[in-house]
């Protein structure tokens, strides 16, 4: 990226696994979720504030440089961490899997902290029915 280049591209990604099945388990979480971040972070001048989500889905907030494309950013992170997390947990005898749709909301600097936050306490939200509507949603592919 050129030196002469200043952005602040926010991006809020969510996520379901395959079926929006409940594949992210307590004991596997943490590692799915690293598995993510560093995939992320293949990218350079990128930086992860925070990933997080539920059972059936993740939660992902980044900062982006003005050089990437996030749809085809987000398949080769969803694809390499599927890809990841079948090589190095056992998840289910059928494979770990991402369904094929997601959701991306661009926000500004000044909401990082709120966005942060919201990701951190996403099984909370989700219990309490607290969720926000506009980082929840994400187009899912109809299965036949």
């Amino acid at each position: 990226m050129p030196r002469n280049v200043y952005s602040e591209i926010n991006l809020h990604f969510v996520w379901h696994c395959k079926n929006s099945a409940n594949m992210i388990k307590p004991a596997t979480e943490q590692k799915i979720y690293d598995l993510i971040r560093n995939r992320a972070l293949e990218t350079k001048h990128l930086f992860v504030h925070e990933i997080g989500g539920t059972p059936s889905h993740v939660h992902l907030a980044v900062t982006v440089p003005p050089t990437i494309e996030p749809s085809r950013w987000i398949g080769a992170v969803k694809g390499g961490s599927s890809h990841d997390t079948n090589e190095q947990i056992l998840v289910f005898d059928s494979g770990f899997e991402w369904q094929t749709g997601y959701g991306v909301v661009s926000f500004g600097t000044k909401d990082i902290p709120w966005v942060v936050d919201y990701i951190k306490n996403q099984k909370e939200h989700h219990r309490k029915g607290t969720i926000f509507d506009r980082l929840e949603r994400s187009l899912e592919e109809e299965e036949g």
